[in-house]
């Protein structure tokens, strides 16, 4: 396959374009170009995160090491986790729930399968083994993420409404009023309006198959956006989920804080920017959280 198969009768994918056992999926598009691209937009060097932040909740204080943690010598530890006045040092131990609706994160190709199968056409049962994944992981953003990034508004200055599903035709919309292009190799970050965690209690608007057809279309690399598909039992299948990130290899930054990023290319004019996304170098999970940057 040389292309994304994209048919009326067809969901869009990528699987075999670049070999039985990728793992990049859509960063394939990124190229020196690209990147070059997103670099010709830093004139300032302004810079816009587009990660909610975090409160950590409170499980416990001290303890053993977790078993398969390399161990911290013993007085150093003592001294970490020392609680008396004055403390010596302060230190935490993190358990992060990856997928929370209310922690930006990234997911790998590998996070949702379709047809008992990971993208791209790799059987679970031979991506998954052992509490870990060993294709379609997390690895391939230890290195990073670097190219152009478009911001399209789908809702300048309100929200979409309950429901709303947005068609190809509300990103070309978009797209006009933004005065820009989305080109391959694009970061695509888009506004909807909305905060998942807060609005879950009303119908989220979400992608359907026909945005997903002008993602690929397009050959974005990463999309970052507020909204995404519709929560589970909504009757709707989970079309960004099951044919961006399953079929074409998408990777999906979920939950992202478009906010500032709003009010900066308000400002500034302009709704193109040099695109980072640094994850932790996490290797063999279903996703990380991330702080993808907006630079001007």
């Amino acid at each position: 396959m040389t292309s994304a198969s994209v048919t009326a009768n067809t969901p869009p994918s990528n699987w075999g374009r670049w070999g039985e056992r990728d793992e990049r999926g859509t960063l394939n598009f990124i190229t020196d170009e690209s990147r070059a691209r997103g670099a010709a937009c830093v004139r300032t060097g302004r810079t816009v995160s587009l990660a909610h932040p975090v409160t950590p909740v409170t499980l416990a204080g001290g303890g053993p090491v977790p078993h398969g943690l390399a161990p911290m010598p013993a007085p150093v530890q003592q001294i970490l986790y020392f609680t008396g006045s004055p403390a010596r040092a302060l230190s935490d131990v993190l358990v992060v729930n990856t997928h929370h609706v209310a922690m930006t994160h990234v997911d790998a190709v590998a996070h949702f399968p379709v047809d008992g199968q990971v993208y791209p056409g790799v059987p679970v049962n031979d991506a998954a083994a052992q509490g870990t994944l060993r294709h379609g992981s997390t690895t391939p953003f230890a290195a990073g993420i670097t190219t152009a990034g478009v911001f399209l508004d789908l809702a300048p200055g309100g929200r979409l409404r309950p429901g709303h599903e947005v068609t190809a035709a509300d990103l070309d919309a978009a797209e006009e009023r933004a005065g820009v292009r989305v080109q391959s190799g694009d970061a695509l970050v888009v506004r909807g309006g909305w905060v998942v965690q807060r609005d879950l209690d009303e119908r989220l608007p979400a992608m359907t198959l026909d945005a997903v057809r002008w993602m690929a279309e397009r050959e974005i690399s990463v999309l970052a956006s507020d909204i995404g598909d519709v929560p589970p039992g909504h009757g709707a299948p989970p079309v960004l989920h099951g044919v961006g990130l399953a079929r074409l290899g998408l990777p999906l930054v979920d939950n992202a804080d478009v906010s500032a990023l709003v009010a900066v290319c308000g400002e500034l004019g302009r709704h193109t920017f040099l695109f980072t996304l640094g994850a932790m170098p996490v290797h063999g999970a279903s996703g990380v959280p991330v702080n993808p940057l907006a630079i001007f």
